[in-house]
């Protein structure tokens, strides 16, 4: 995970937006009940976008969109509930989407879950890879029609931004076996695995609909304490801090959290991007991911696999 030197501030989605009007727009945040993405949406929707919060947990959600209210009292919000590892959830939320004939601008696939014990989501996939990649690769992939339509009518290119981490470098994704139900399950591999994931299907959704105006980008968010670290241990933190020995990374200069969410709000608002889509972001900047995580091929072949793993879910 990497991150600015500590003589040069990160900047801030504060300053990310300043003078930015998104009145027009609209974000649909996932993990918006805490940390980078109740950031993201305030941040958003402070700057006049419409902001759609979803969660796991309805209730924090709204707690959140509450408090966003409070200090934008015209603030256009709405909250619904999804769990990213249930596909029928997920479908749920996209049809409450389109029965309200809403537009979608941009897609922060911002939720996720960080070294957890081995579990399992409600469709059976590995916890990590479950939620972290299939089930942001089931909305984003069901939004597909309704970015490419705002798109249309816009004349502006729609966005899917999504959350990945430096902790892709050290893991690519095992297409055998990414739910480990032959290998011996190892939290570190799957998240770094779920990482990795989440930039490959940057790179074929690019690939995919790019021309249809719809652009892809993967974000670092660098590194910060949020609740997503609630698993980790004492011997996960030393285990965390001898694989960032020897790198860029540094786990003694945190961000901020609304630093740490900059990056994802640039990659959403950022005229410059519109030329340069499938990236890889970092501290409000382009970035280059490892090759592991930008093979054609391989990011091919894992969304043929996320699609066969989601499809077999749909009722």
């Amino acid at each position: 995970m990497t991150s600015q030197p500590t003589d040069v501030p990160a900047l801030t989605t504060g300053d990310v937006l300043a003078g930015v009007d998104l009145t027009g727009r609209t974000v649909v945040v996932t993990g918006a009940s805490s940390g980078l993405g109740a950031e993201t949406a305030r941040a958003l929707a402070g700057a006049g976008a419409h902001v759609v919060l979803t969660a796991r947990d309805i209730s924090a959600a709204g707690t959140v969109a509450t408090r966003i209210r409070a200090a934008h009292p015209t603030a256009e919000l709405d909250v619904f509930e999804v769990d990213l590892g249930d596909v029928e959830s997920i479908g749920a939320l996209v049809d409450r989407l389109s029965e309200r004939s809403m537009t979608v601008d941009v897609l922060i696939n911002n939720a996720g879950v960080m070294y957890t014990p081995f579990e399992h989501t409600r469709d059976g996939f590995e916890r990590q890879f479950g939620t972290n990649h299939l089930g942001h690769f089931a909305l984003t992939t069901a939004l597909l029609p309704m970015l490419v339509a705002t798109a249309d009518k816009s004349g502006r290119a729609a966005r899917v931004i999504t959350v990945s981490s430096d902790a892709h470098r050290a893991h690519p994704v095992d297409l055998a076996d990414p739910n480990f139900e032959r290998r011996a399950y190892d939290k570190f591999v799957a998240y770094g695995q779920s990482k990795s994931a989440n930039v490959l299907m940057t790179v074929e959704l690019e690939r995919r609909v790019g021309g249809d105006g719809v652009h892809a980008f993967a974000v670092h968010p660098g590194v910060c304490a949020t609740g997503i670290a609630r698993h980790m241990s004492r011997e996960d933190m030393a285990e965390m801090k001898r694989l960032a020995s020897g790198t860029s990374n540094s786990l003694s200069n945190l961000k901020s959290i609304p630093a740490a969410a900059a990056t994802s709000v640039w990659g959403a608002i950022a005229p410059e991007l519109d030329s340069i889509g499938g990236g890889y972001l970092a501290d409000c900047s382009v970035g280059a991911a490892s090759a592991h995580a930008t093979d054609p091929t391989t990011a091919a072949d894992l969304w043929e696999l996320s699609t066969k793993l989601t499809t077999m879910h749909v009722k």
